[in-house]
């Protein structure tokens, strides 16, 4: 409780010193508008209806690219974690693919799959593949000898060793790539906004920008960063709940 009231003081210190330097420092608006300003550019925004379709549409392309790729990233680490075969020929590839910045590839995107969600939704799934790949990869991998030598002995299966044991004791490791790869997923949607959307929170960010409409921009950064405080406090949930059902299965 007592670390919750500090976390709370330190951000309404913060609030009041930004409304506070604002107003005394001299700057122009476009610099640095007032936090006052900025609240109530997104409280027109979100009366009036105008920020709704935008917040909408990101997470609509958050949730989809966040799908697809933490889908792929998943198998693809099972894959490379049950066959060494594979994992020695495949992941310097996959390393490769990681090390070109995404926003290097957004133009080839754009041309392949064309301006809109599409495009976006595949960065999107770029950026969160690899967390969910490695961690599922390191969780395969790093599991207790004794409990995989008590498998063998049972008489388990491969797929029976994966999918009870293995799977299930690493879900905290590949959990932790989930939550990672949440954040970078509403990232590489509001990045690939900035270049491929005409429409989203990315896209306001550069037409306010366009605009120099400075407390339009910070309304809109507020939004981001509430809407992934918010998906990321459910994949918190998530993993609490999963983690407890396996925790009730395993008792039973």
């Amino acid at each position: 409780m007592k670390h919750k009231l500090i976390s709370t003081a330190l951000f309404a210190a913060f609030l009041i010193s930004w409304e506070v330097f604002s107003r005394v420092s001299g700057f122009s608006e476009l610099v640095l508008p007032s936090l006052s300003a900025v609240l109530a550019t997104l409280w027109s925004g979100l009366t009036t209806g105008y920020l709704w379709p935008h917040i909408w549409l990101t997470g609509v392309e958050m949730l989809l690219g966040l799908a697809t790729g933490c889908a792929i990233g998943f198998v693809c680490g099972v894959v490379l974690g049950e066959s060494v075969f594979l994992r020695r020929i495949l992941y310097p590839y996959i390393i490769a693919s990681q090390v070109i910045p995404k926003l290097a590839l957004a133009p080839l995107f754009i041309v392949w799959f064309g301006f809109g969600m599409t495009s976006i939704v595949v960065i999107t799934a770029l950026i969160c593949f690899f967390p969910l790949l490695e961690n599922t990869l390191t969780a395969i991998q790093h599991i207790d000898p004794q409990k995989r030598e008590l498998f063998r002995m049972l008489g388990a299966t491969r797929m029976q060793t994966l999918l009870r044991l293995k799977i299930p004791a690493g879900l905290p490791v590949i959990m932790a790539g989930f939550r990672v790869a949440v954040v970078l997923s509403l990232v590489g949607a509001v990045v690939g906004e900035f270049i491929g959307g005409r429409d989203g929170l990315g896209a306001m960010i550069i037409a306010s920008q366009g605009m120099m409409d400075s407390p339009l921009m910070f309304a809109v950064l507020i939004v981001i960063t509430v809407l992934g405080m918010i998906f990321f406090q459910a994949t918190i949930w998530f993993e609490r709940w999963l983690l407890r059902k396996h925790i009730t299965g395993t008792e039973q």
